[in-house]
């Protein structure tokens, strides 16, 4: 391929610069042009573009967010934005894309791969919930994000004897909430993988270590669940008589510094992306497993299933009390 276009899709995640410029320079090592697309599959519509080079991803290794910026494109999910996008590449004289987002990223790069333009997606989103990959970009530095807001939480929540119930993101997965409710020591963990009833696994969870002398307690929950975490601390008030605050994290677990974890792997995946497409493989997803880089074809990578790790789960209830 002689140029190449790369977007980002979806919620943004940190980690996404570090593989855009991952796949500007890997293209640009090659002798390939390379576009950045400008909002997602509404730049890819509308042509969109910035071309790139070197210099242009210097110093974004480092940077949350991303710099091609990301949108929704309701126009794309129809068959004649779609049919404009592959006219505006082939106006532009693009061959293949790299598209760094979620499942929903995913499928319009399968959508555009059919109608001839190969794509190679890149798992990039905070939730860890492609179903062929072990770790989605962003995934540890929203973690991180999420134990250092807790940690700072605690403080206030010990020094008043209180419960803290708070909601993390995670809207199919519970991932975020599971990991960092371990990590920080959370006396109940509720995700939407796994049922619960909020009087045994919250209620009497607390009263019993209320009988093992603790006074202060954090309850996590995946904003998946469908819980209004205020509510819940009212009940927990009303119930256990100790004084409790819901806090919602919302947005703060997105952005931020991504973690060496997440810029290496963002590197190692933007690299094997652009290889890829110099081979002329398209309709792909590159994904990460047990540390290895590896590919799947983007129709099996969308029919997997992935599930919670009911072993670490039961890890987390007994250590809990």
């Amino acid at each position: 391929m002689k140029t190449i276009a790369v977007l980002t899709s979806g919620g943004d995640a940190p980690g996404m610069n570090a593989a855009v410029r991952a796949v500007v320079r890997t293209a640009c090592e090659n002798g390939i042009k390379v576009y950045g697309v400008v909002r997602g599959y509404n730049g890819l519509i509308n042509g969109d573009f910035i071309e790139m080079d070197l210099r242009s991803v210097s110093d974004i290794i480092n940077r949350g967010g991303t710099i091609l910026y990301t949108a929704r494109c309701a126009e794309f999910a129809t068959e004649e934005g779609m049919r404009r996008a592959v006219r505006t590449c082939q106006e532009w004289g693009i061959e293949g894309v790299v598209v760094i987002g979620g499942d929903g990223s995913f499928r319009g790069a399968r959508d555009l791969s059919e109608r001839g333009i190969p794509c190679v997606g890149i798992p990039g989103t905070i939730d860890n919930d492609i179903a062929c990959c072990d770790y989605t970009i962003g995934y540890d530095t929203c973690l991180n994000t999420i134990m250092e807001l807790v940690d700072r939480i605690r403080d206030t929540t010990e020094s008043h004897d209180r419960c803290s119930v708070i909601e993390v993101m995670g809207r199919r997965a519970g991932y975020l909430a599971l990991n960092s409710g371990i990590a920080c020591g959370a006396t109940a963990i509720l995700i939407p993988e796994v049922p619960f009833d909020i009087e045994k696994h919250v209620i009497e969870r607390m009263k019993k270590t209320q009988r093992a002398d603790k006074k202060h307690f954090i309850i996590l929950a995946a904003e998946g669940v469908g819980i209004d975490v205020k509510a819940l601390a009212e009940d927990i008030e009303k119930k256990t008589g100790v004084e409790s605050r819901a806090t919602i994290l919302g947005h703060t677990q997105r952005g931020g510094y991504p973690t060496a974890k997440d810029r290496i792997m963002a590197t190692r995946m933007g690299n094997y992306a652009v290889k890829l497409l110099m081979q002329d493989i398209g309709n792909r997803v590159v994904a990460a497993q047990k540390e290895e880089v590896l590919d799947y074809d983007i129709f099996e990578a969308l029919n997997m299933k992935k599930s919670i790790d009911m072993n670490l789960y039961n890890v987390a209830h007994e250590v809990s009390i």
